[in-house]
């Protein structure tokens, strides 16, 4: 615990000249780059709403937990292009990008988006089609006679 204290003290912020932090999430094909400014909450994905944009409220909870969990919640405005994958694993590359603005814009946030595992890219990728096989692992239908 002492160790993780020293290091959030240690980090600086990380701002453009317009005040914006900007990083990059992924998640299984999908890439984001993403900016955080300070503002009134407003989450543009793709030039579109986020509303617009991610039409399940999965995908729209999803991205908002790094929010939650660091209690800032419409104090900030975020933009954000996302290219690849589907809409699933374009909200996960996405809230994987909010996650790093954050702790970019203030380091005192860090810890908490460390421990709910939100700064850590999910390495799972489809597996790929093997040969002989149905498909990744399936096997073909088997007839004993």
């Amino acid at each position: 615990m002492q160790r993780l204290k020293k290091l959030a003290d240690s980090r600086v912020r990380v701002v453009d000249d317009q005040g914006r932090s900007y990083a990059r999430g992924g998640r299984k094909t999908s890439q984001a780059s993403v900016w955080l400014s300070e503002g009134s909450g407003n989450i543009m994905v793709n030039k579109m709403s986020h509303d617009l944009y991610f039409r399940q409220l999965d995908h729209r909870v999803h991205i908002l937990e790094p929010f939650c969990v660091t209690n800032t919640l419409g104090k900030f405005d975020v933009k954000a292009l996302v290219r690849g994958g589907g809409l699933s694993g374009q909200a996960g590359a996405v809230r994987h990008g909010i996650s790093r603005a954050i702790q970019l814009f203030d380091p005192s946030l860090r810890l908490p988006l460390r421990r709910g595992g939100y700064l850590t890219r999910d390495p799972r990728i489809v597996e790929r089609k093997k040969p002989g096989r149905a498909k990744a692992r399936k096997g073909f239908q088997w007839v004993k006679r």
